[in-house]
């Protein structure tokens, strides 16, 4: 970067995630004058403030915000630029393929299976990713392929294959209205206890008002006790749980899940792995 390090990148990033120069300056493990030293120092380079600043509040300006959002990607592509040097230098490395814990519509194992007949094959280390970070996973080198689910996914910067489509059910317990029902629309949701969170692919990431769920299994044990419904992929809760229904949301969008890659990465351990889920699916039953 011509008018910042990354260091000071990172010093940048951790106030405005913070909004806190004490606990910014806690997990930077620095001291908290020296960092404000330190970003007086970065505005006084930019020519811009990038904090507003009163003995209560910390808020970021609109140089801030830009910084933030174009910030975080900069850092992702160095980190990534550094783990794919070493992956490229070593001809051992596994490939890493993140993933939600249940987030494969059951299509794992034929992946891995063809993934193995390619003559380059190496090993594959599995990585299951926390509440809604798989993206990022890509994006920094942390992983080198990724399942994903769009629409739900953020796929911007990322190439991807098309793996399979299904739709999307409502979740209810046995004894709910929906419950004998062939299938419903999304109007008729309204007025029902919807989950918040964020990180179960096929989940919309705002709009609940129920309780916040971090898991499928969490999630599937709301809905038992009559906490809660849900609208999920259909492969999710696919065998249902006793005392579970699954009812078809007519007009939801289709749900896709995908192979996803950094769109930069050009290796041939990644391409190798994109050419076997390819040949996996144009070999699937229709």
């Amino acid at each position: 970067m011509d008018e910042l390090e990354t260091r000071e990148l990172r010093y940048v990033i951790a106030v405005a995630e913070e909004l806190h120069f004490g606990r910014a300056a806690e997990r930077l493990s620095i001291a908290q004058p020296a960092l404000s030293k330190a970003i007086r120092r970065v505005e006084t380079r930019l020519g811009v403030p990038l904090f507003t600043r009163s003995s209560r509040h910390v808020e970021l300006t609109p140089a801030g915000e830009a910084l933030l959002e174009h910030g975080r990607h900069a850092l992702n592509a160095v980190h990534a630029a550094v783990r794919r040097a070493r992956s490229a230098g070593d001809s051992r490395a596994p490939l890493r393929l993140v993933l939600k814990p249940g987030g494969d519509a059951g299509l794992l194992s034929g992946l891995l299976a063809a993934y193995a007949r390619e003559p380059d094959a190496r090993r594959v280390d599995i990585l299951f990713s926390g509440p809604a970070d798989r993206s990022d996973f890509l994006r920094d080198g942390r992983a080198d392929v990724g399942l994903l689910y769009t629409p739900f996914d953020a796929l911007d910067g990322l190439a991807h294959e098309p793996l399979h489509t299904e739709d999307r059910v409502a979740v209810v317990p046995a004894g709910h209205r929906f419950a004998g029902r062939a299938a419903v629309r999304t109007a008729d949701l309204e007025g029902e206890t919807l989950p918040r969170w964020r990180g179960v692919p096929g989940a919309p990431a705002e709009g609940g008002t129920g309780p916040e769920v971090a898991d499928v299994i969490q999630l599937l044990h709301m809905i038992t006790t009559n906490r809660m419904i849900a609208v999920l992929p259909r492969s999710l809760v696919d065998p249902l749980p006793a005392g579970l229904v699954a009812v078809p949301v007519s007009d939801a969008p289709a749900s896709t899940l995908v192979l996803a890659w950094n769109e930069q990465d050009r290796r041939p351990l990644v391409a190798s792995f994109v050419s076997a889920a390819q040949r996996l699916v144009e070999n699937s039953p229709a």
